[in-house]
């Protein structure tokens, strides 16, 4: 599988199958991480976790605590695709990681970015 990635009226792919977003929150100044499996279904979140908690940063029922990260498995059903929008009130953009390396999304406020599986 490989994960389309369309921004600024490009598009890029990605001969991949798992990659991780991760962002800090804009209120709480607090990272936090979300793991990804591109399938023929959509993308699926695998699991989610958060440095800490706060205003709209509550982990899910099932998390556990490990090394300062509240970790769980959110339960959300395939999506055909992701949209990320700046608003420019956050630290800064996402940080989308895959197994050859990492590159940043949405820097620049109003940018909208969707994230899907190529066919």
């Amino acid at each position: 599988m490989s994960l389309c990635i369309l921004a600024a009226g490009k598009v890029t792919s990605l001969a991949v199958s798992l990659f991780t977003l991760s962002w800090t929150h804009s209120v709480q100044k607090t990272e936090w991480r979300e793991s990804w499996e591109v399938t023929p279904a959509g993308l699926e979140l695998r699991q989610a976790s958060i440095k800490g908690s706060g205003a709209g940063m509550e982990p899910g029922p099932d998390a556990i605590l490990r090394d300062g990260w509240w970790i769980w498995e959110p339960k959300l059903p395939p999506q055909p695709r992701v949209t990320l929008a700046a608003s420019g009130a956050t630290v800064s953009g996402w940080r989308l990681c895959h197994e050859n390396g990492c590159m940043e999304l949405g820097t620049a406020a109003g940018e909208k970015i969707i994230l899907n599986s190529c066919r």
